[in-house]
C-alpha cells in the first residue's frame, strides 16, 4: 500500500457534538491519525440554554428541550450531507444535574441514531485536555487548562504528553452563578461579591492549586469571547483569537467593565453572541478569580477544547493518561 493509500486508509471523518449548559456545538472534521492533524468541515455552535433553571428546580425546562432538540436536528442535516464515518454525542453539567434527563437522552437518541454519553467531571476532563493541548506551542509545565462552561468549571493540570497530574470539576458556570447571584441589570455591588464569595469557596476546595500552573490555557465560549473583548475586536474572529495571548489585569478590566454594563449593551458589542450576553459577566468573574490565583503573566487563549477533544477520540486516539492521582 502507497503512503497515498495509507493515509486515506487512516484518515476519518467525525462528528462530535458537545451539549452543554448554555450551547450545543458540532464539529464535523477530517482526523488524520498517521499526520496527527484535524481539518475542520463544520463548527457550529447554538445558544440553547439546555441549563436554565436547573440550578433551581432539578428539571430540564420544556422549552430548553425543544430548543436543543431543533438545534439537532439542524445539525443532522449537516452530518449527512457531509459522509460522517463516526458520531459522538456528549452531554455535561445539565445533563448530570437534571432528573428527567433520560427524555433529554433518548430524544437525542431518536434524532442522531446514537446513545447520548453524559460525562462526568473526570471524563469531561480529560477530553478538554486532549482536545485543547494537542497542537500547542512548547510551554512551560505544569500546563492548567481552564474551561469555563454554563453550568461547571473543569480545572486540569496536566503535562505536554498529555499525562493527567490532577483535575476537577466544580459546579459554578456562567449560567448557573447568573441565575444563583446577578438578578439586577446591571448587577449590583452586593449581587457581585456574592457570586465572588461562591466562586471563592469552590476554589477554596479545590485539589487543583492554580498557583502550581507553568502556564494556563483558557478555552471555551466564556474565555474566547472576553478574548475578543481584550483585544477589543470588531466582530469575532476566531483566527485572531485563537493561541491569543492575555493579561490577567486586561481580562479583569473587560470583566469590570461588562459588569457594568446593561444586558442589552453588552448584545450590541460587535463580538459578543447575544445568547451570551446575559452570563459573560459571572463567566468572566470566574476566569478573573482562577487568574488571580495562578503566578502567571498571562494566559494563552484557545479556540480548540472538548469539542476537539470528542473528535479526537472518535479516531482511536486513547485518553490522556493520569499519573495515579485522584480526579473528582
Amino acid at each position: 500500500m502507497g503512503d497515498g493509500a495509507l493515509r486515506g486508509a487512516l484518515m476519518t471523518r467525525v462528528a462530535a457534538f458537545d451539549c452543554g449548559t448554555n450551547s450545543l456545538r458540532l464539529l464535523v472534521a477530517d482526523i488524520d491519525v498517521a499526520a496527527g492533524t484535524s481539518t475542520d468541515l463544520v463548527r457550529e455552535m447554538r445558544v440553547v440554554r439546555l441549563g436554565q433553571g436547573v440550578d433551581r428546580t432539578g428539571r430540564i425546562a420544556e422549552a430548553s428541550l425543544e430548543r436543543v432538540f431543533t438545534a439537532v436536528e439542524e445539525f443532522m442535516e449537516l452530518v449527512q450531507a457531509h459522509d460522517v464515518r463516526e458520531i459522538r454525542f456528549c452531554a455535561t453539567s445539565a445533563a448530570r444535574d437534571a432528573e428527567n434527563a433520560q427524555y433529554f437522552l433518548d430524544g437525542i437518541q431518536e434524532r442522531t441514531g446514537v446513545m447520548p454519553e453524559v460525562l462526568d467531571g473526570d471524563a469531561e476532563a480529560r477530553l478538554s485536555f486532549a482536545g485543547s493541548t494537542r497542537e500547542l506551542p512548547p510551554l512551560p509545565e505544569p500546563m492548567l487548562v481552564l474551561d469555563i462552561g454554563g453550568g461547571s468549571t473543569e480545572l486540569i493540570l496536566g503535562l505536554a504528553d498529555g499525562t493527567i497530574v490532577a483535575a476537577e470539576s466544580l459546579d459554578i458556570g456562567s449560567v448557573r452563578l447568573n441565575e444563583r447571584h446577578l438578578a439586577c441589570d446591571p448587577p449590583t455591588k452586593d449581587e457581585i461579591a456574592a457570586a465572588v464569595a461562591d466562586i471563592d469557596r469552590a476554589l477554596d476546595g479545590c485539589s487543583v492549586d492554580p498557583a502550581a500552573a507553568g502556564a494556563v490555557i483558557g478555552v471555551a465560549g466564556t474565555v474566547t469571547t472576553l478574548a475578543a473583548g481584550v483585544l477589543d475586536l470588531s466582530a469575532y474572529e476566531s483566527a485572531v483569537i485563537h493561541h491569543s495571548v492575555l493579561r490577567p489585569d486586561a481580562v479583569q478590566g473587560v470583566v469590570a467593565r461588562l459588569l457594568s454594563m446593561l444586558v442589552e449593551q453588552r448584545k450590541a458589542l460587535p463580538y459578543m453572541h447575544p445568547g451570551r450576553a446575559d452570563v459573560i459577566g459571572a463567566g468572566g468573574l470566574i476566569l478573573d478569580r482562577i487568574l488571580r490565583r495562578t503566578s502567571v503573566s498571562s494566559m494563552l487563549v484557545s479556540e480548540h477544547d472538548i469539542l476537539d477533544g470528542i473528535a479526537w477520540s472518535l479516531a482511536g486516539t486513547p485518553p490522556a493518561p493520569t499519573d495515579g492521582s485522584r480526579l473528582r
